[in-house]
């Protein structure tokens, strides 16, 4: 330890194999994230302002949104940052917070994600007692189940990660602080965070991603047993938007846990489309076919119309 220096700052090294195209990656980018705040935005408003939003399906769709604005943001300040040419370094305490809202939000979201198919799950199937049995406690239950494990797991993620001594290279060669990057640079043993980081992503994803696909099972039994067509599409279409964002979400980190081999640009991509795309692309989602979001909207913003209605 002493031919050492204590780290207290880490060089993010940005995206890999990108040097040139910083300008181009920065509006890209920059679009992105605006596009993921507007709409964001525009669904939170949505929900909070129209009385008719007030149901336990778009009280879980603005909890989405509010978590999408804040993964995204996780990462992508940093990032445009450094991009536009100011410095690549963040301090040891922000490396850690910036990590533990990565983790925090990412499995938080997890979770929102098979609240919300156990909510349509409830509504296929139950649709008598649908507000009776998601009525507003139990929503406000679930809700505060997710953000209470999220915090959890990432605060075991990052304690681990963190209670480490690093004293060698402050270089990450990553775009932002994550526990793959960060670990190599700790100069003591790395095993245990390594296991317990890898197991606990990897099992909660699976665990979710497996109640998503019973409930949808369920699901599609009970549409199968709905006599016309046109009730069978109206169930179908309730269920649509979420069955979109969840391939959407869980796509990047099933490749990611399939292929850990990834190439570093490779894996910066997939990670990219994780932290950005998908948040941005949620809104559209869960508003462009739907009237109640979109007639939502009009009243809120009259004057402008949104010119939705005959898109």
């Amino acid at each position: 330890m002493r031919n050492h220096t204590v780290v207290t700052e880490f060089i993010l090294l940005g995206i890999p194999e990108t040097e040139g195209l910083e300008p181009a990656l920065v509006f890209l980018f920059s679009w992105l994230y605006t596009c993921s705040l507007l709409g964001n935005v525009l669904i939170l408003t949505a929900v909070i302002s129209s009385p008719r939003l007030h149901t336990p399906m778009y009280f879980f769709l603005g909890n989405l949104s509010m978590f999408d604005l804040g993964f995204s943001s996780t990462t992508a300040p940093k990032m445009l940052s450094y991009l536009s040419g100011q410095s690549q370094g963040i301090s040891f305490q922000g490396c850690a917070v910036q990590l533990f809202f990565y983790h925090f939000l990412g499995c938080t979201e997890c979770f929102l994600y098979t609240v919300m198919a156990l909510d349509r799950s409830v509504a296929i199937c139950y649709p008598l007692r649908y507000i009776v049995i998601m009525n507003h406690r139990v929503c406000c239950i679930l809700a505060t189940g997710t953000w209470m494990d999220g915090c959890v797991h990432a605060t075991v993620l990052t304690s681990l990660t963190f209670q480490l001594s690093y004293c060698g290279s402050n270089k990450v060669g990553y775009y932002f602080c994550d526990i793959p990057a960060i670990l190599p640079l700790a100069c003591g043993d790395t095993s245990l965070a390594q296991r317990v980081g890898f197991t606990n992503v990897g099992l909660l994803s699976l665990i979710c991603f497996s109640l998503i696909l019973l409930s949808y099972t369920r699901i599609g039994i009970a549409i199968s047993k709905i006599r016309s067509a046109e009730g069978r599409q109206r169930a179908f279409s309730t269920c649509s938007a979420h069955i979109t964002a969840v391939l959407c979400a869980y796509g990047p980190v099933i490749i990611i846990y399939l292929q850990p081999s990834l190439s570093a640009m490779l894996d910066a991509i997939i990670q990219i489309l994780n932290t950005l795309v998908t948040p941005m692309l949620n809104p559209l989602i869960y508003s462009l076919r739907n009237k109640d979001v979109k007639s939502a909207l009009r009243n809120v913003f009259p004057k402008r119309g949104f010119a939705l209605e005959n898109k």
